[in-house]
């Protein structure tokens, strides 16, 4: 088999939603020479309504689409797969994430790196982290959620911020100053790292900046799952300016 002439090392199917404008930006540009991103559009109907009732159900209907996605970026031969969604991998705790990845792998027949799995993966890292805060875009009937994945994968949640969106594009136009803000109220000494979760919150760049000053991991969800995709298939290297996670492990 002959190789692809830009993906020589690796190719990625990335299954984002179609309201996400951030986690294609954001992984182009945490993407090594030779590796070559491919995005396939979850259809999802942009809801300008999301409210704490609304919110899982909505983000079920783009995990219950995601596997077309799936089937549409296998047309490329794709050789692992990155989902760019991270909500419908939090949901029902590990066991969730665990038969998200098996309906995903038994349709493409390849790997795939999923955000709540990479972020667990992006801790265990760095070693010594118990105690989480976690910031989302989320409303905190899915906070809910993403705390008791992270308690069953043996971390607690000691303060958590959920800014409530109310679209689903609308989350690409939180400010940077705004999750300044809200690190600020979830931070503390009690705290041994920072979670970002929700993939169109752009914060690779934030996240790496916020490190330098609390002194303690800021692990912003894009960053976690792209690293973990490039762990998992063998390419070390090192990619600057967005965190310790890639400088460093």
């Amino acid at each position: 088999m002959g190789k692809d002439v830009l993906g020589w090392r690796k190719m990625f199917g990335v299954m984002g939603p179609s309201t996400n404008t951030v986690v294609q930006p954001d992984f182009d540009m945490m993407r090594p020479a030779g590796v070559t991103n491919h995005y396939s559009r979850i259809y999802t109907p942009n809801a300008d309504a999301v409210s704490n009732e609304t919110f899982r159900a909505g983000a079920e209907l783009i995990g219950a689409n995601t596997l077309d996605a799936v089937r549409s970026v296998m047309t490329c031969s794709p050789d692992y797969l990155v989902m760019g969604m991270s909500a419908v991998t939090f949901f029902d705790g590990a066991k969730g994430a665990d038969r998200f990845i098996a309906q995903v792998k038994e349709v493409s027949g390849v790997g795939i790196s999923v955000g709540s799995h990479a972020c667990t993966a992006a801790l265990n890292a760095h070693g010594g982290v118990k105690r989480l805060a976690v910031l989302s875009p989320y409303w905190p009937s899915m906070n809910i959620e993403v705390a008791r994945y992270f308690g069953d994968m043996g971390f607690s949640v000691v303060r958590d911020i959920a800014l409530q969106c109310r679209s689903w594009t609308g989350i690409a136009q939180v400010t940077p100053q705004q999750c300044v803000e809200a690190i600020k109220k979830i931070d503390g000494d009690d705290v041994d790292a920072i979670i970002q979760v929700g993939t169109n919150l752009s914060m690779v760049r934030l996240a790496a900046m916020a490190e330098l000053w609390l002194g303690k991991p800021v692990i912003a969800i894009n960053t976690a799952t792209y690293w973990h995709a490039l762990r998992a298939n063998g390419i070390m290297d090192r990619v600057e300016g967005c965190g310790r996670l890639l400088e460093e492990f």
